[in-house]
């Protein structure tokens, strides 16, 4: 549907919804109902957590001198280039919309990069190539559809993406020379999310990726010179995979997966015995990053051990490996060699520190800082870390209670009992773990309220059999996670179980629905961000190119039995039962949860004469990602928990 049309629909939709009692008005691109002005005091001391920067490291340069990074100095995250450690960051891109996911060519002789952008939010993401001799950049891409996964040949001459443009449903594979004026090659169209894992060194084959679910995906070898397409470890057992990295020498792969394990451990498939080897079955924990250096000798990978990442490097050759010492607790991410395959760039992000780029030298294991995010002036080394926590749910595994992990902030203010926000990640096929929050750290450290951080069942990182168990029909089996959840809050001296809200988005914005149809009488406040509220109307309505994906995981409500399921526990069927205060903020150009379901969750709380705050950004998709937007909806968020669960 045309955006203008959609916006004057949804405008109408609001003006003619039983909300004409309440206080509504527009500032920008913000349509603001139900929420007061909020008070110079509020805006003032929320200021310096809203200042905060994180820096993401893209790729370095073909000739190792610099490096491409992602920072926001305004409104959105842009390109810069910084040439040495600690050296400015020198802006190269600069749009409204943020842009995301560059990789410079390969080539020597070609200084340019790829980039992927879209428009408001609505993730039909378009490849541009930007020049970096005379700062030009140009559309790859054919502006409509979904492209993305953009993957440079070793060579260089050309890079393979995924694309939504031939009905807007699948997810073909393309190739295309973006020095040529020929139109992009398409090289697979076999149906389904397809996606690029590596080139072959040769160039002449790829790594592709059929994605099915969570719990499975099918890895192939693409031959681009026959078409052919082979599977990769053929079988009846559902695998989920990840990595897949070719060796240099071109004589196997490097992947994760699950197969035969509750983990994904690295493993490496040999073609011409096809066969795998397990390189991590001694690390009882999901591997996550694996990168290979350009000579082939170092693979380094991260392990994701009880949400806190660990950074590992292997030795490709003799098959050793150790782990790197000394890195601060938190996580590890971005993972990019230098061509000279002796240094690693990485991204290390800790409760206590935002995310900022350091290299490895990987002959001593020393660290070197490339980038100095700023943290509005704020005294980050007296942040609270969080406690891992696991408390006793409803069910049980072996005969003993099955534990659900969580972490766990408190303030340091001396109150005996703090009030408390559960914050419920998205996903589902998700996990939280711990970051630098300063939205959080103002919970903890201006309004003394206490952060519980739970990975409900469903989560990813504690193994395939936990990740499965709120599937289908076991749906709500996570949202009672959430009331034995409070059971434990309620035993424990210092936190007020009398004062608890909820807060998530997506998939955690349905939890938080959820939760408070299940339990309002035991939560005085829910923040809903771009949260699902009726699984069919969900269903029916996010983009083609996510619908059958996303019935794997939540079922398919084309089935008479999982539809009239889905319809009982959809909390805009059960809204009456909600008495808690509501806030729901959504992007109009949402393409994964549309904004309809908000506009339907508000009008039935309404109905029932609850109490519901809404904000609706015109320019944003799944979430905020325009500072100025993001701003004032944290805002609103701590004028909300003033409100209504500090009073």
């Amino acid at each position: 549907m045309n955006r203008v049309i959609l916006l004057i629909l949804l405008i109408t939709l609001l003006n003619n919804s039983g909300t004409s009692e309440v206080e509504r008005r527009e500032e920008g691109n913000l349509v603001i109902e139900g929420i007061p002005e909020i008070p110079e005091e509020v805006i003032d001391r929320m200021y310096r957590y809203r200042n905060v920067r994180t820096a993401i490291v893209e790729d370095w340069a073909s000739d190792g001198e610099g490096m491409l990074i992602s920072t926001r100095f305004g409104e959105t995250y842009q390109l810069h280039w910084v040439d040495h450690p600690g050296g400015a960051r020198r802006q190269l891109t600069f749009f409204p919309e943020p842009v995301r996911g560059a990789s410079i060519c390969p080539e020597p002789n070609k200084k340019s990069f790829l980039y992927s952008m879209d428009e408001g939010g609505g993730e039909f993401y378009q490849i541009h190539e930007y020049d970096l001799e005379d700062g030009k950049y140009r559309l790859l891409t054919d502006g409509e559809s979904r492209n993305g996964g953009a993957t440079w040949s070793n060579g260089g001459d050309r890079f393979a993406f995924y694309s939504t443009k031939r009905n807007g449903q699948d997810w073909d594979l393309y190739v295309l020379d973006p020095r040529a004026t020929d139109p992009p090659e398409l090289v697979l169209k076999e149906g389904g999310a397809w996606v690029v894992g590596d080139w072959a060194p040769g160039d002449d084959r790829l790594l592709v990726v059929k994605y099915i679910s969570a719990n499975e995906s099918l890895p192939h070898i693409l031959d681009l010179k026959t078409s052919e397409l082979t599977e990769i470890n053929p079988t009846d057992t559902k695998v989920a995979y990840g990595g897949g990295v070719w060796g240099k020498d071109g004589k196997g792969i490097y992947f994760t997966s699950d197969e035969n394990t509750e983990f994904q451990h690295l493993r490496y498939w040999n073609l011409d015995k096809e066969e795998f080897k397990v390189l991590t079955n001694d690390i009882p924990w999901d591997i996550e990053s694996v990168e290979l250096s350009d000579d082939g000798k170092t693979l380094a990978f991260t392990a994701n051990e009880d949400g806190i990442g660990v950074l590992y490097l292997l030795d490709t050759q003799s098959g050793k490996r150790h782990k790197v010492p000394n890195l601060p607790i938190g996580q590890v991410y971005g993972l990019t060699f230098h061509p000279d395959g002796k240094r690693l760039a990485l991204v290390l992000n800790t409760p206590q520190t935002p995310g900022d780029i350091y290299v490895l030298n990987m002959e001593d294991d020393s660290l070197v800082r490339w980038t100095f995010s700023e943290v509005g002036g704020l005294p980050t080394e007296e942040f609270v870390n969080p406690q891992l926590i696991h408390y006793p749910t409803f069910d049980s595994v072996d005969g003993e209670p099955r534990e659900i992990p969580a972490f766990l902030f408190k303030p340091d203010n001396g109150e005996k009992k703090h009030p408390v926000v559960v914050y419920i990640h998205g996903g589902p096929e998700s996990q939280f773990i711990p970051y630098f929050s300063s939205t959080f750290q103002y919970f903890l450290r201006e309004l003394g309220v206490a952060v519980v951080a739970p990975n409900v069942r469903g989560s990813a990182g504690y193994g395939k059999s936990y990740l499965k168990l709120d599937n289908g029909f076991k749906r709500e089996d996570s949202v009672k996670d959430i009331g034995a959840l409070l059971d434990w809050i309620e035993s424990q001296p210092d936190l007020d179980s009398e004062r608890v809200a909820v807060m998530g988005g997506s998939y955690g914005g349905y939890m938080v629905l959820a939760s408070l149809v299940h339990y309002s009488d035991r939560i005085k406040a829910g923040i809903d961000s771009v949260g699902i509220s009726n699984f069919v109307t969900f269903l029916e309505n996010t983009k083609d190119y996510r619908r059958d994906l996303r019935r794997v995981e939540y079922g398919d409500e084309r089935d008479p039995e999982m539809r009239k399921f889905l319809e009982t526990i959809s909390p805009t069927n059960n809204a009456e039962k909600i008495r808690s205060a509501l806030f729901i903020a959504q992007g109009l150009n949402d393409p994964r949860v549309p904004a309809s379901e908000a506009e339907q969750m508000i009008e039935a709380i309404r109905g029932n004469e609850g109490v519901a705050w809404y904000l609706l950004a015109k320019d944003e998709g799944h979430g905020f990602s325009k500072k100025s937007n993001a701003d004032y909806y944290y805002n609103a968020v701590a004028l909300f928990l003033e409100r209504h669960l500090l009073d």
